[in-house]
């Protein structure tokens, strides 16, 4: 690390390690100490499901029929369709963390921690519905058909509706400034460093790759192609997205499953231990609490249900049904979480089964997958690292977008505004790539759960909104809108 480098990172340091811990302050379950915030997310999400019916159960049909078209919403306001706000917002969240994070939770808590991935991933999909439906709902429309929207405008707008205006906008505020922040650090120069890191381990390594002292070309390269896509805004992010986001996850799950078939014969082993790993396991992390919690905490870590990030981008959707949008969003958890991270933990789990030493301990993360992989297919790390610098730049791109919103709400949108936030953002990117920035990322990561607070504390003033939303979609016509404005006022009184 440079002098420069070290200076920063030394000037963070008192100031990240206390937000860090106020924001992850720790109760004791039995022991085990739960990060409160985790707790918060999860309670919402069990809540939020039976508040709305067990939408992941009722509504899943119907949001296959939004996003392939074969249900019409409307396309009054807004800029993409279905399909290209679901993958925006599914570039944000499917990302490395679906090839480390698994890894990680397996090796610490053993394979019952995909059970309660699953779980969680479920029960994150009320959260998607709730916080993507009041997106659509308070979103701005601006005179040349773009839009904004998100947790900054529903709290403000929503809030205000209730005659909580001072609050709304004190919470509004607070999330833009805390995604701002989160945007650079962790859906930024985390990214971009981990793809860095990924390719200098598949070219040979700190010693031997050409690649190992020069990071700021390949970040160079990334802030380039990065610009080419943002600097045309979200129609542009949702063009690329639209093809990247199935591309590489196509490559990746076909992969994964032809490994899976490949040793088919585990399958059943996989399966008995991923079960009765969640209830009775032999891991030294506490039991079945602790085996739980560490499925939770990295299914919240990967969806980012309840965090809010996703509305921005669904906000932009073509529709005159906010509910039509929320519905859509909660196929992100299941894709992201449900399908995604359980068939890399099957890859992982089978490939234990003939190589029991695999979870000894020594490996974790990516080199875990990776391995995992490579015992079926030597050629496998190359594809696994290929998919991890494309879910990078999927990431990169979607956060982009977040960051610019959080921008425009708090200094106005103007085009050179935007202009100078989107060379921030690519500088970061390059940034990422050359130094090691350890405080600068801690300070970040507990900023993308700092905002959780205010997101939830919306979601649930303004539940009867996503209600009302939700039985206007379901019937024949649209209200005025003064009525269902006084509908929802008294609602929520």
């Amino acid at each position: 690390m440079n002098k420069q480098a070290l200076a920063i990172d030394n000037f963070v340091k008192p100031l990240a390690e206390l937000f860090n811990t106020i924001v992850f302050w720790p109760i004791s379950i039995i022991g085990i100490e739960v990060p409160i915030v985790v707790l918060f997310l999860f309670s919402a999400g069990v809540y939020f499901t039976i508040y709305l019916g067990f939408p992941a159960a009722t509504a899943l049909p119907r949001a296959l029929r939004i996003v392939f078209g074969w249900e019409s919403t409307g396309n009054n306001a807004g800029e993409v369709s279905h399909f290209q706000a679901l993958a925006t917002a599914l570039a944000g969240t499917v990302g490395i963390g679906n090839i480390a994070n698994v890894a990680v939770a397996i090796s610490i808590g053993g394979p019952g921690v995909i059970f309660w991935m699953i779980t969680a991933g479920f029960l994150g999909t009320s959260s998607k519905l709730m916080e993507c439906t009041l997106g659509v709902r308070f979103r701005t429309e601006y005179e040349d058909g773009s839009v904004s929207g998100g947790p900054m405008y529903f709290l403000r707008d929503g809030l205000g509706l209730i005659n909580k205006k001072i609050l709304g906008k004190v919470l509004g505020a607070s999330y833009a400034v805390c995604l701002l922040f989160a945007t650079l650090g962790s859906g930024n120069m985390f990214q971009s460093n981990q793809a860095y890191r990924q390719v200098v381990n598949l070219t040979g390594g700190l010693s031997e790759s050409w690649l190992a002292d020069k990071g700021w070309l390949f970040g160079l390269v990334m802030a380039i192609c990065l610009s080419l896509v943002i600097v045309g805004g979200i129609k542009s992010i949702a063009r690329v997205t639209e093809k990247l986001v199935p591309f590489m996850a196509i490559i990746y799950l076909l992969l994964a499953i032809i490994v899976i078939l490949a040793n088919y014969e585990a399958i059943p082993y996989a399966l008995q231990v991923i079960f009765t790993g969640a209830f009775q396991p032999m891991g030294a992390v506490g039991g079945a609490v602790g085996v739980a919690i560490m499925g939770i905490q990295r299914s919240v870590f990967s969806n980012e249900a309840g965090i809010g990030t996703a509305s921005i981008a669904h906000s932009a959707v073509r529709t005159d049904y906010p509910a039509s949008e929320g519905i859509v969003s909660l196929l992100e958890p299941i894709i992201d979480t449900v399908v995604i991270c359980t068939i890399t933990g099957m890859v992982i789990i089978t490939a234990n089964y003939e190589t029991p030493d695999l979870l000894s301990g020594q490996l974790s993360g990516i080199e875990l997958t990776s391995q995992a992989f490579k015992k079926t297919f030597s050629f496998a790390p190359f594809i696994v690292s290929i998919a991890a610098v494309l879910f990078a730049f999927s990431t990169l791109i979607s956060w982009s977008y977040y960051g610019l919103k959080a921008w425009s709400y708090l200094f106005g949108k103007s085009f050179w505004g935007e202009l100078l936030y989107k060379f921030i953002f690519c500088a970061a990117a390059v940034l990422g790539c050359t130094i090691t920035l350890n405080n600068v990322l801690l300070f970040s990561d507990a900023m993308v759960f700092i905002i959780a607070v205010p997101n939830l504390i919306g979601l649930i003033v303004l539940g009867p909104i996503v209600k009302e939303e939700l039985k206007r979609f379901s019937s024949s016509g649209t209200p005025d809108s003064n009525q269902s404005n006084q509908s929802i006022e008294n609602e929520t009184k």
